[in-house]
């Protein structure tokens, strides 16, 4: 549960769609993330219509808390944000502020995609830093957005992979994902034809290996994650889509 948020980011940073946009003003998720039949927490991500510094743009908001036992033995609060440009589909700004367990982060990030310069302010410990990044670098939470709107998934074959610059905390990241095919998934809402994806992780500390990560989006125009499966290096964990509103296109349900 260390990563709930995190992990949920990250797996969603995998969906692929095409030229229209995905999602609109108002677009709201909520997962629930657990151990088998047992609830460990829920995660939600929402998006609004904002102005930042003079800029029309989408803020997202990620919550993620652990609910029950897993409250008791550890406390889990995260809290992600970003700023997207409506247009562009690049993030102005960063927010993450975590709890978890005690470990504690409070950092935001302003990208100048005019000079490639993010300042990066960790304000728990009132350090400022500039660093250097990539042309249309994404962080966390705008890189699941981003994917939704500007790639095709019509044009991948299985086994196909596709790369991306990221930026988290302070650091530059090439993230990878695999195109693993296509599969009806049986879920609460019916069944739903989905793409399957592999996004390609840091084995070690909290993943088993670098494939230790499964996604299904819906293959509709929407390209929401439906499942989320995680095998982690203290167990495996899911996040299953539990509600929905204010889709900006139908959700498509085959009928028997």
């Amino acid at each position: 549960m260390k990563q709930l948020l995190y992990l949920l980011l990250l797996c969603t940073s995998s969906v692929l769609f095409a030229q229209e946009k995905a999602y609109g003003d108002g677009e709201w998720f909520k997962f629930r993330v657990h151990y088998g039949f047992v609830t460990a927490g829920y995660a939600t991500l929402e998006v609004n219509n904002a102005n930042l510094e003079g800029k029309e743009v989408y803020h997202v908001k990620g919550k993620g808390k652990t609910v029950g036992l897993s409250k008791v033995f550890f406390n889990v609060e995260d809290d992600y944000q970003s700023y997207i440009d409506k247009e562009k589909d690049i993030p102005y700004r960063f927010i993450r502020k975590i709890d978890e367990g005690g470990h504690t982060k409070d950092i935001q990030i302003d990208f100048d995609h005019s000079t490639g310069i993010a300042h990066v302010n960790n304000k728990k410990h009132e350090k400022k830093e500039v660093v250097s990044f990539p042309k249309n670098a994404q962080d966390m939470v705008s890189a699941f957005y981003y994917l939704r709107n500007n790639l095709d998934a019509s044009t991948l074959q299985k086994g196909d992979t596709v790369d991306m610059d990221m930026f988290f905390d302070k650091e530059n990241y090439k993230f990878r994902l695999k195109f693993l095919g296509k599969e009806v998934l049986d879920t609460k809402f019916g069944k739903v034809p989905c793409l399957v994806l592999r996004p390609y992780v840091q084995a070690g500390r909290v993943f088993k290996e670098k494939e230790s990560l499964t996604v299904w989006v819906s293959d509709d125009e929407n390209k929401m994650p439906v499942l989320i499966k995680a095998d982690l290096a203290v167990g495996s964990l899911k996040a299953s889509l539990s509600e929905f509103k204010g889709l900006k296109h139908s959700f498509r349900i085959l009928v028997d």
